[in-house]
């Protein structure tokens, strides 16, 4: 294990270098930063061509790749236009996004796979078709859409929740919008889970368990659930760096100063540094959470070894 490990670590290093590149070069490909920090009055050619020097963007583009990168693995990720190390940014808005995330994936896990076998032990009866509607429908619904429907029925109307989060962002308050950013997801999970569970619902080796008289409980967690949580594990592990990179929409909505948030004030006012320093920390939590599931399908499966 310890050597999987290992060398699954230096086989994330040419892809961390591989992405942050291209991200690189597509951000500051974008257009002129110090213009479009000016917005639409001309800059003064010698104070545009400080600026330029000040953030090392007088340089050749490898150039300002490999100073960007010397700098990162010394902590420093630059300063936004604002002034504002992007490091301080991140330190605000990372923890509210990380606690919009676990409470989003808290749901998508609980709801989605309880959903997925219900739907998998009953296939063909009326409540499995039910649940593939609707989840064909909460799938086709953009999530604007769910989102602003029900923050007004909910917290307008009816006055159950916080129509917007206040600054701090405290989990009770974190559960619509956690609902609003995990709905797609799970009804991806609770299609997967039914699927998975359907298929290995006849696997040889339940037809034993249920032949030497365990429990159909027992069946169902120790045997049936376990073996069939792969697909939905790794559907989970990739959707983490997805749901914290893609919270644009939902934190637009609920008024959540976090990681979508500073992405996309980032885009707006062509931030490079802040867009392309948000966009290295979320590549790192996506070859971390890769690295997860596949340390977890060992857990689920007795039948994989890493050696």
């Amino acid at each position: 294990m310890g050597r999987y490990v290992i060398r699954r670590l230096l086989q994330m290093i040419p892809v961390f270098i591989g992405s942050t590149l291209l991200i690189f070069v597509m951000v500051y490909a974008l257009g002129d930063p110090v213009a479009a920090l000016f917005g639409d009055k001309a800059p003064d050619p010698a104070t545009a061509a400080r600026i330029r020097k000040d953030l090392y963007l007088d340089r050749p583009l490898w150039e300002q790749y490999l100073h960007y990168m010397g700098q990162i693995f010394q902590g420093n990720f630059g300063t936004a236009f604002n002034g504002q190390p992007v490091t301080e940014l991140m330190a605000s808005a990372f923890p509210v996004t990380l606690r919009l995330t676990v409470v989003a994936i808290a749901i998508e896990i609980v709801v989605g796979i309880t959903l997925g076998v219900v739907s998998g032990l009953r296939r063909g009866k009326a409540i499995d078709t039910t649940l593939l509607v609707l989840t064909l429908v909460v799938i086709s619904v953009p999530t604007f859409v769910t989102g602003y429907l029900l923050q007004f029925v909910l917290g307008v109307k009816w006055g159950w929740v916080r129509p917007s989060v206040s600054a701090d962002a405290p989990f009770d308050e974190l559960i619509l919008p956690g609902v609003v950013l995990a709905l797609v997801s799970l009804a991806y999970v609770t299609r997967l889970s039914r699927t998975s569970i359907a298929e290995n619902t006849k696997a040889d080796y339940v037809r034993t368990a249920t032949a030497k008289g365990l429990p159909r409980r027992r069946v169902v967690t120790r045997h049936l659930l376990r073996n069939s949580l792969i697909p939905v594990v790794t559907f989970i592990g990739t959707d983490i760096g997805a749901l914290m990179g893609g919270a644009i929409v939902t934190e637009r909505i609920f008024n959540i100063h976090g990681v979508g948030y500073q992405l996309y004030q980032g885009i707006l006012r062509n931030n490079s540094p802040t867009v392309v320093g948000f966009v290295t920390i979320l590549v790192i939590v996506f070859l971390l959470a890769n690295l997860l599931v596949d340390l977890l399908y060992a857990v689920l499966d007795p039948r994989i070894r890493y050696a």
